[in-house]
């Protein structure tokens, strides 16, 4: 079974800060399913590191204010076209991104609040039929 991961939590060094975080039960995922990494920031055109975003009403803003709504759309786009292609039916995603958070992001204040609600590419690979579960849960899989 394939599945997609944010390639940050593989220790892929995209996150806005530029780090990563590596996850230790993915060397046991790893045995059982295939893990196709993807940064939907990334592949929106966003460089590493980058401004800190959160989603403000229906927009995607940096802390500085810059609107990266397109970005993270593009993004959310192309991580959905991998899914298709490879027939992934569940995706692994960063908890509380504003692009990969699933069922809590923060609350666009940059105060560190989390709220209800979904990042840009979790809502699309939701629309289109996948599982979307965070890091939190990956035990449900082992």
């Amino acid at each position: 079974m394939n599945i997609l991961i944010s390639a940050c939590l593989l220790g892929i060094n995209c996150r806005y800060d530029g780090t990563g975080i590596f996850i230790e039960q993915l060397h046991v995922l790893k045995e059982r399913y295939h893990l196709i990494p993807v940064c939907p920031e990334i592949f929106g055109g966003l460089k590493t590191p980058r401004d800190p975003a959160e989603i403000i009403w229906d927009k995607v803003i940096t802390k500085n204010g810059e609107d990266v709504t397109k970005n993270y759309k593009k993004g959310a786009n192309e991580t959905l076209k991998l899914a298709k292609f490879y027939d992934c039916k569940l995706a692994i995603l960063k908890e509380r991104s504003p692009s990969c958070g699933y069922g809590k992001i923060y609350d666009g204040t940059f105060s560190g609040t989390v709220i209800d609600g979904d990042g840009v590419t979790a809502e699309l690979l939701i629309e289109n039929g996948i599982t979307v579960i965070g890091e939190s849960q990956i035990e449900t899989l082992l």
